[in-house]
Order: structure tokens, then C-alpha cells, then sequence
């Protein structure tokens, strides 16, 4: 079992999470770019490359995959190129920008907006205050926070990566659940999410009182996503 990271996040994210699976082999790891896979290769190749890294990873055994946010994203597209080794997919609220269906012009203008900006460590900062409040991003070491600052070419190149459709969704034909929350900015999103699992015949879990970032607010509710995902595909390989 694998689980994938979103942007900007890196695998320690899983921490509680996986508190909640000891009793499933679970292993995670940092996308390069991010985390511990900060010297790893070329930060700027985007979700092409995190599909072709996960896939390397899974080194021929068919697992199950689940992927939080760009996390899923990227376990979608490699699911689209090695089906064999994903006994089910989980995702957690993949981004969808590019579709005609998802939620409108605020996702697609902020998101050219990032892949535009010209300084990539200002906009990692930028995105980590807004993800974590002004108050704990000052309470961060210089240290920690220079590592933060690096990971936005990572970041940009995976923005960069949904400027366009990135995979057809009639190429996903692994056992899938989508997962989403019930907590949203925006209720277009609560839409969007469930069209996605109409689109492409997954089955819907919903966390009840969770948002995007449920991995590390609600990890019970991130944790069911994945024993949903595990008793898909029990059921789907008997």
C-alpha cells in the first residue's frame, strides 16, 4: 500500500494517518521536489514525472494506491499508464482544474496565476502562510522555512501540470473510490468531487465534517478512505 502526497506536503503529513492503519503495510515517501526528495532529479517535470516515479516505486507489485489531492492526481495518471500494478486507487480530492465541469474561472486564474509567478521560492512562502496561518509559519525555524521556500519550483511545476487535461478519464479502469469532504469553501466543489466519481465509475466516499487538508485535520476520516479503497479491491480481485 502507498500513499501519496499533495503540493505543497510531503510524506510526514501521513503521520496520523498511518497511526490509524498499523495493522496495514503502508509505505509513503516524499514526491521529488518535496521533503526529504529535494535533490531528487529535475523539480520542474510535473505530474509526467511523479507518475513515472510512482510507478518505479511500486517496482511490479500490484498495490493500492491513494493519493491525497496532486497526490491523486499523479497516482490517476500512473494508474492510466501501468493499470496492472493498481490492485484499487484511492483519491482524495484531486484537482480537476482543466475540465469544462469543475468548478469555474477563480480555480483556473488563480492557478495560471501561480504557474506565472516568476519567483517560485516567494510563492512557496506565499502558499505555505496561507496554508498554515502567519502565526506558525513565523514560529518555524529559518531552516525549516528555507526548506519550505525550496519546494515551490516543485509546487509550480505542479500547477504548471493542470494547465491542460492530463489524463483521459476513459483511461482509468482500475477499481477507484473518490474520496471527498463536506467542508468547502465553495459549494461547487461538493459537485465537482462527486462528478468526477460519476465520470469515472468510482465509487463515492464521503467524510463527514472533513475538508481538503483531512489527512492532517480529520486522519480517522483520511484513514476510512483507504479501508475503503483496500475493500475495493478485495472485492474486486475476490
Amino acid at each position: 500500500m502507498v500513499l501519496v502526497h499533495g503540493a505543497p506536503d510531503r510524506s510526514k503529513s501521513f503521520a496520523r494517518v498511518v497511526h490509524h492503519l498499523t495493522d496495514l503495510p503502508v509505505t509513503v515517501y516524499d514526491r521529488r521536489g518535496y521533503g526529504k526528495s529535494l535533490a531528487a532529479g529535475d523539480h520542474g517535470a510535473g505530474f509526467d514525472a511523479h507518475a513515472d516515479d510512482l510507478i518505479e516505486l511500486l517496482d511490479g507489485v500490484p498495490s493500492v494506491v491513494v493519493g491525497q489531492s496532486a497526490g491523486g492526481a499523479v497516482a490517476m495518471l500512473a494508474a492510466t499508464r501501468a493499470p496492472h500494478l493498481f490492485a484499487a486507487l484511492g483519491v482524495w480530492e484531486p484537482p480537476m482544474v482543466p475540465w469544462d465541469w469543475w468548478v469555474g474561472e477563480f480555480a483556473q486564474r488563480r492557478l495560471a496565476a501561480w504557474v506565472a509567478n516568476p519567483d517560485s521560492v516567494a510563492l512557496a512562502e506565499e502558499i505555505n502562510r496561507m496554508n498554515i496561518g502567519d502565526e506558525r509559519w513565523d514560529a518555524l525555524s529559518e531552516r525549516t522555512r528555507s526548506l519550505l521556500r525550496a519546494e515551490g519550483r516543485a509546487f509550480q511545476a505542479d500547477m504548471a501540470s493542470q494547465s491542460e487535461p492530463y489524463l483521459h478519464l476513459s483511461d482509468l479502469v482500475v477499481p477507484m473510490v473518490v474520496g471527498t469532504g463536506t467542508v468547502h469553501f465553495d459549494d461547487r466543489y461538493r459537485v465537482a468531487h462527486r462528478k468526477l466519481a460519476e465520470l469515472a465509475r468510482a465509487e463515492l466516499y464521503v467524510g463527514e465534517g472533513a475538508g481538503h487538508p483531512a489527512h492532517s485535520t480529520h486522519p480517522e476520516v483520511w484513514a476510512g478512505l483507504v479501508r475503503a479503497t483496500v475493500a475495493l479491491s478485495n472485492a474486486s480481485h475476490g
